[in-house]
């Protein structure tokens, strides 16, 4: 990408360095494969529209981002920017849980619809920065393929529900127990949908002294284990108890009963 970078150029000749502002490598053959069929479809416009949003996600996030971001990220602005000047728009229903998961990237969500703005003369309604959050909190997971992140918050909004109702409590959302349990249930969800679990072991011992020194908190993971084995078909294992055990005694202790 550069400032009139094809002017006056023909396709086979060669761009010289000093006209070149941002060259796109991506790490993965995959990832660089898909980008490429992108760009055929795409106006260079909404292109760069995305790699801006990225690099203002990496330098607020202070985190790597999976490379698939370009293109999951990318396509996303650009057919929402379509979608809109059809007239339609699209209900995002966790938009609130959104909001609360993922505020950091939330807020790059509601910058970007900002900039889409500026750019393009369009206004974007407040869902697609949830749509937004969500690209970007999936490609802050440290793995190639992108999960469903719309899943994943959907299965962290049912489980803190749970927690709440059991304990009949708001949590307070700006503590750092909160964070980690949140983050947890992240993990959690995603090795749900994954079907991928933590392997039993010799935790015999350790389990019964959690369930039996935080017996509410036990409690109340034997109604996520019950709704967990109910919806999903996935029995807790007693180290994903212990886990859950702690996190959620942690947090409540923190918010008060």
């Amino acid at each position: 990408m550069g400032r009139g970078i094809c002017f006056k150029k023909k396709a086979g000749e060669e761009i010289p360095d000093e006209m070149i502002d941002k060259e796109f490598h991506l790490s993965t053959p995959e990832a660089h494969n898909k980008f490429r069929e992108l760009i055929q479809d795409i106006p260079m416009e909404h292109i760069s529209l995305g790699e801006e949003i990225i690099a203002e996600a990496k330098k607020r996030l202070g985190r790597r981002l999976n490379d698939m971001i370009y293109i999951s990220l990318i396509d996303h602005v650009h057919t929402s920017i379509l979608r809109f000047l059809d007239g339609i728009t699209v209900k995002n229903v966790l938009l609130w849980d959104i909001q609360r998961f993922y505020r950091d990237e939330y807020q790059i969500g509601l910058w970007a619809l900002d900039l889409i703005e500026k750019q393009c003369k369009v206004r974007l309604p407040e869902d697609e920065a949830g749509f937004i959050a969500l690209h970007l909190a999936n490609a802050q997971m440290d793995e190639e393929v992108m999960h469903d992140m719309y899943e994943i918050t959907k299965i962290m909004q049912e489980l803190i529900n749970i927690v709440k109702y059991y304990f009949h409590i708001d949590f307070d959302e700006d503590d750092v127990y909160y964070y980690r349990f949140i983050t947890h249930l992240k993990f959690f969800a995603k090795r749900l949908l994954d079907h991928k679990f933590y392997e039993e072991d010799d935790s015999d011992d350790l389990w019964n002294v959690i369930r039996k020194k935080y017996p509410e908190s036990y409690r109340c993971v034997g109604r996520i284990s019950e709704f967990i084995q109910k919806k999903y078909g996935h029995q807790l294992s007693k180290e994903e108890e212990i886990y859950l055990t702690i996190h959620i005694e942690r947090v409540i202790n923190k918010t008060g009963r």
